[in-house]
C-alpha cells in the first residue's frame, strides 16, 4: 500500500485531559505510563499541567492522540490503568476496527472485587462468538485466555439463568507419566487433569458456593470418557485441552449437544500429547465442520497471551523456530 504523503508531514496537536481525571492516573505513578507511551509511540509527548502536546509526523500524532483518547475513556468508566493496559491500548491502535476502551471495559463476570474482561481484540471476538453461536472453538497457545474466558461466559450464563448447569470436561491424557503409577484412587489420579478447571471456577464464584454447586450437580467437572452415552440439555459445556482428543472422541463429544445448550471447545494444537499415529480431533474438526451454520472457529495467537509478557515472547519464539524448521523440511 502506498503511504499518504500527508501522513508524513510534520504535525502538532494538543490533548486536553478533563478536570475529572487525575493526571497521575493517566501518566502513572512516577510517570510509568508516560514512559511506556514515549517508548512505544513515534510521536513526541510534552506534558504541561492537564495538557499533553504531541508532535511528529501526522500519522504518528494521530495515533498518539487516539491512544490517549482511549486511555481517558477507560479512566472515565472508573476502571484504573496498569502498564499492561497501556501496552494493550497501543497494540490495539494498530487495528482501525478495534476500540480499545470498548474491549477493555467489557465486563463478563465479577466476583470478590475481581472482574473478568477480554484484554485483546481476538479475545473480544472470541467472547462475542460465544454469545452468537451454539458451538465455538477457541484455538491458540497457552495463556491466551481460551479456557478462562469460556469459564467466565459459563458462569455468566448460569447467573443469568440462560442455562441450568455447567459441565466442564477434559481428556485425561498422560504427558510423560503413567496414570497407573500415580498414587491414590481413580478420582485422585484424574483430579490433577481437572485442576485448572477447578481453579478457574474458584476465581469466578464465591468460595463457599463452589462445594454446593458441585454437590448439587449444578457444576459438573468430569473426564471426557464420562460424557459417552449422555445427552446434555440446558447446559453450558466446556471441553478443555481438546487437542488431546482423537477424531472419534471429538465426534462423540460434539454429538452430546442437547436442547438449550452451548458448547465451547478449547485447545492448543501445538501441544498434543496423543500417542503416535492418533490424529488430533481438534486438528481435524475444522475440515469436517467448516461451513456449518452456528459454529465458529476463533484463533488466538502469541499477541493474545495475557500472562507474564515473557510467555508471549516464548510462544512467538517457538512459532518462529517451528516455521523455520518446516521451511527447511519443505526445501529438501
Amino acid at each position: 500500500m502506498t503511504s499518504n504523503p500527508l501522513d508524513q508531514q510534520p504535525a502538532s496537536r494538543t490533548v486536553a485531559v478533563p478536570a475529572s481525571i487525575d493526571m497521575i492516573n493517566l501518566l502513572g505513578p512516577r510517570d510509568d505510563f508516560l514512559r511506556i507511551l514515549e517508548e512505544q509511540l513515534q510521536a513526541d509527548l510534552h506534558v504541561r499541567g492537564a495538557r499533553i502536546t504531541l508532535s511528529g509526523e501526522a500519522a504518528d500524532v494521530a495515533k498518539a492522540a487516539e491512544v490517549l483518547g482511549e486511555l481517558i475513556t477507560i479512566l472515565r468508566t472508573g476502571q484504573g490503568l496498569t502498564g499492561e493496559t497501556v501496552e494493550r491500548v497501543i497494540q490495539m491502535s494498530e487495528d482501525p476496527t478495534a476500540a480499545a476502551s470498548e474491549i477493555l471495559t467489557q465486563n463478563i463476570v465479577s466476583s470478590r472485587g475481581k472482574t473478568v474482561r477480554p484484554k485483546t481484540l481476538n479475545q473480544k471476538r472470541y467472547v462475542d462468538a460465544i454469545d452468537r453461536h451454539t458451538v465455538v472453538f477457541g484455538i491458540g497457545p497457552a495463556g491466551t485466555g481460551k479456557t478462562y474466558l469460556a469459564m467466565a461466559k459459563a458462569v455468566q450464563a448460569l447467573q443469568a439463568k440462560q442455562v441450568s448447569r455447567i459441565i466442564l470436561t477434559r481428556p485425561a491424557i498422560e504427558a510423560g507419566e503413567r496414570l497407573g503409577f500415580l498414587p491414590g484412587t481413580l478420582n485422585d489420579k484424574i483430579d490433577p487433569y481437572l485442576r485448572p478447571l477447578y481453579d478457574a471456577l474458584h476465581d469466578m464464584v464465591d468460595a463457599d458456593s463452589v462445594p454446593k454447586l458441585l454437590t448439587s450437580g449444578t457444576v459438573e467437572v468430569a473426564p471426557l470418557a464420562y460424557m459417552r452415552g449422555r445427552t446434555l440439555n440446558d447446559a453450558f459445556i466446556i471441553l478443555d485441552e481438546a487437542q488431546n482428543t482423537s477424531m472419534e472422541q471429538m465426534k462423540m463429544f460434539l454429538t452430546r449437544l442437547g436442547f438449550g445448550s452451548k458448547v465451547v471447545v478449547t485447545g492448543d494444537v501445538t501441544q498434543i500429547d496423543l500417542p503416535g499415529g492418533i490424529k488430533s480431533g481438534l486438528r481435524g474438526v475444522q475440515q469436517v465442520l467448516e461451513g456449518l451454520d452456528d459454529i465458529a472457529f476463533c484463533n488466538l495467537t502469541a499477541r493474545d497471551v495475557v500472562r507474564h509478557k515473557l510467555v508471549g515472547r516464548i510462544v512467538a519464539a517457538y512459532d518462529q523456530f517451528e516455521s523455520l524448521n518446516q521451511d527447511r523440511r519443505t526445501q529438501r
